[in-house]
């Protein structure tokens, strides 16, 4: 994939995408870029305003863009039965599972989850789940989950999801990481075995400058550590729009092959798109399907397209 840009990027007319989190740096560069090339993009947001904006936003950039704004709260399950019900489209091609929160102080969900692994992981499995039949009905569907290259910190304890024995915020992000990998190979395991015309795949930015890194500081009015991140943002981080390349490489690139890691190919940090190491307990089969039983049971939300 040596030079692969966002030029690059196929034809999109005619398909429709929804991009979580897409109000500001990764999302939105992938639904800009999805959307200049032709793509109805749904831009699933949990802040009306800021997702309207973008919206705006958009369509300033790429003028004709066929964007619009879809409200989701992947920390309230209602909120994404309800956006999955009033998806505004018959079909579904590409869904970019992109929304996350890194390192929060300890919290909850409305539903009761720890928040990173509530918002990271269980929030995208049932919107994935909601949203299968659309993606099931249309040829060449695609789900890319966003990971990140943290995930090699933690495994998951299969017994302990929401970390209620012990909360180390790093150690839970890397866990919720973790999760999004083996959700991916348990779908694209399950998907083929079902010789499902879908493409699950995963990706991750790198070290790139988004408000990811600001976010748990400004929460707990940290100003110092809210600084410095600051800092290691300017000098060692890649754009949101270099990290946006792995993305835009997994969810539009011809023959990515189920299941794959993409990154950026230098060190897992910055460069381009290229195939990423990954840790060995993300290809677990065993642990891929407790995970999806207890994701199953924690959301009430059972992939009943893909039970045959």
């Amino acid at each position: 994939m040596p030079g692969w840009n966002e030029k690059a990027v196929p034809e999109q007319t005619g398909r429709v995408a929804v991009v979580t989190g897409a109000n500001s740096g990764l999302g939105y560069v992938v639904a800009r870029e999805l959307a200049r090339k032709g793509a109805r993009v749904v831009l699933a947001c949990r802040s009306e305003v800021r997702g309207r904006a973008a919206v705006e936003r958009v369509v300033g950039e790429v003028p004709g863009a066929e964007v619009e704004f879809g409200r989701i709260d992947l920390g309230d399950l209602a909120s994404v039965r309800e956006f999955a019900e009033s998806f505004p489209s018959e079909r579904l091609d590409l869904l970019v599972n992109n929304a996350g929160v890194m390192a929060l102080p300890y919290g909850t969900t409305v539903d009761g989850f720890e928040t990173q692994f509530g918002v990271n992981h269980l929030g995208h499995f049932a919107l994935t789940g909601l949203l299968a039949p659309m993606l099931l009905a249309t040829p060449g569907g695609r789900v890319v989950n966003v990971s990140s290259g943290m995930h090699a910190l933690a495994n998951i304890d299969i017994d302990d999801l929401n970390s209620e024995r012990r909360y180390r915020r790093w150690v839970a992000y890397a866990r919720s990481k973790t999760a999004n990998l083996l959700f991916t190979h348990e779908l694209a395991r399950r998907l083929a075995a079902q010789g499902a015309d879908v493409v699950a795949a995963a990706a991750h930015p790198g070290y790139a400058e988004t408000n990811l890194q600001g976010a748990a500081p400004q929460m707990e009015g940290r100003r110092l550590m809210g600084r410095m991140m600051d800092i290691g943002n300017r000098v060692f981080a890649q754009s949101a729009e270099a990290g946006a390349l792995p993305l835009l490489y997994a969810a539009t690139a011809p023959g990515v092959r189920p299941d794959s890691f993409t990154g950026p190919s230098f060190m897992m940090w910055r460069g381009a798109p290229g195939p990423s190491w990954r840790a060995p307990w993300t290809l677990n089969d065993a642990a891929g399907e407790r995970l999806w039983a207890a994701s199953e049971r924690l959301t009430g939300v059972t992939y009943e397209a893909l039970k045959g």
